[in-house]
């Protein structure tokens, strides 16, 4: 049976430059899941903010898959709880255009806690189901106390969210117990869906042609992709490196960061050069998600080193090309992670430990460069094509769930 799926996506566009303040993994996973539902025959109308005049109200993500542009407040990037006074005008012009265009959804799905609020809000409008998946959580941000801490109105829409909707998709088991644990959610009510990857688009190329295409030589390059924000815990990776033997020529590569970032890179460039290693790091700024597999593919290894993940998608996507991973004990990581065969994790991001782990996968990579087909072999479990299938397997649940009681 086809379903029709509104799916909300209020403050992050999944068409937003990766690696900026607003755009990480969050809308790889809705672009990729409404590209695959659509596949599949399923109709998915991805809602969310207008944020600037250059993109049309409508943008097709793919067949029966489409990216809808909704004003509310300027059109502008603007702060994330700076949307939130703008909500109630957003759900306003999602069902003005829902009206306007005579269309019916199924259910909703929402990404994010405002796009939760929004999804809570026309719900009760439309009398159909709400799943939710909040992709991170404000009180485990606070509980760790990195960055910048986490509003009381982030803290209660989540507490809110976990008692009201229909069903919280989880992306690994450490976060649904988050869930139970600081916000007392219903086991019953959470479900864990991992993550998935695009092995089309993430695939191993020739090290060689990789770094010769970026124009890199020789050295031992130790990757980092992600956001630039001190969550994701770059200063314990550029301090693991003065434990690491300057013998091998080592280059690591920092990808990431926008105009909203630029503290934060500074405060790492400032530390590079405090720890000497300032010549040995290359910030490489946002990358284009179609040209991150030469990046994968050129490293010699890539780290996660965070000190919080809900899921790890990086993880993923650098072991669909054949690189393996060193990444802390975060998300879906002991699930992703194949100790000592493609990778390693480790209990915390203590600079030692990190440098320990890279020197092993190192000297591991001189005998085994026959490994790499392995290694992508070890995560195609994660194609899109299987979690779209959880996902819709976890929508008619629900579906059946709710009328069942109507």
């Amino acid at each position: 049976m086809q379903l029709n799926i509104a799916m909300i996506s209020v403050h992050s566009c999944p068409l937003g430059k990766l690696g900026g303040g607003n755009t990480g993994g969050m809308s790889v996973y809705i672009r990729e899941l409404a590209y695959e539902l659509g596949k599949r025959g399923h109709l998915v109308d991805v809602y969310t903010r207008a944020h600037e005049p250059v993109h049309d109200q409508i943008v097709e993500l793919g067949k029966n898959a489409r990216l809808i542009h909704l004003k509310a407040g300027q059109e502008e990037e603007i702060d994330k709880l700076a949307i939130y006074p703008h909500l109630a005008e957003f759900a306003y012009e999602l069902e003005n255009f829902r009206k306007y265009n005579g269309l019916h959804y199924d259910l909703i799905h929402s990404h994010y806690w405002l796009s939760g609020w929004v999804g809570r809000f026309i719900q009760r409008v439309w009398n159909v189901p709400h799943i939710t998946m909040l992709h991170t959580l404000g009180a485990v941000k606070n509980a760790i106390g990195i960055g910048k801490s986490e509003p009381d109105l982030r803290i209660n829409s989540e507490k809110e969210l976990a008692k009201d909707c229909h069903r919280i998709i989880a992306p690994s088991e450490r976060e649904k117990e988050y869930l139970i644990h600081y916000y007392n959610a219903s086991p019953e009510l959470i479900s864990v869906i991992p993550c998935g990857v695009n092995l089309d688009l993430f695939r191993s190329l020739e090290k060689e042609i990789a770094r010769s295409h970026l124009s890199l030589d020789g050295e031992v390059i130790i990757l980092f992709v992600g956001r630039i924000v001190p969550l994701k815990g770059i200063d314990k990776l550029l301090m693991a490196m003065p434990y690491l033997e300057r013998r091998q020529r080592l280059r690591m590569i920092i990808i990431g960061g926008d105009e909203h970032c630029q503290d934060e890179v500074e405060r790492l460039k400032s530390l590079s050069q405090i720890l000497q290693i300032d010549d040995l790091v290359t910030f490489q700024g946002l990358v284009k998600q179609e040209k991150l597999p030469y990046f994968y593919s050129a490293a010699d290894l890539c780290v996660v080193p965070s000190y919080y993940e809900s899921f790890g998608l990086v993880a993923l996507e650098s072991l669909a090309c054949g690189t393996p991973v060193v990444a802390t004990k975060v998300g879906s990581m002991e699930n992703v992670i194949r100790f000592g065969e493609t990778g390693y994790i480790v209990i915390d991001n203590a600079p030692h430990r990190i440098a320990d782990k890279i020197a092993k996968l190192l000297s591991m990579s001189k005998t085994k460069k026959e490994a790499n087909s392995s290694i992508r072999r070890s995560v195609t479990q994660f194609s899109w094509s299987n979690i779209a299938e959880a996902v819709v397997n976890e929508y008619r649940t629900v579906l059946n769930s709710y009328f069942s009681k109507v």
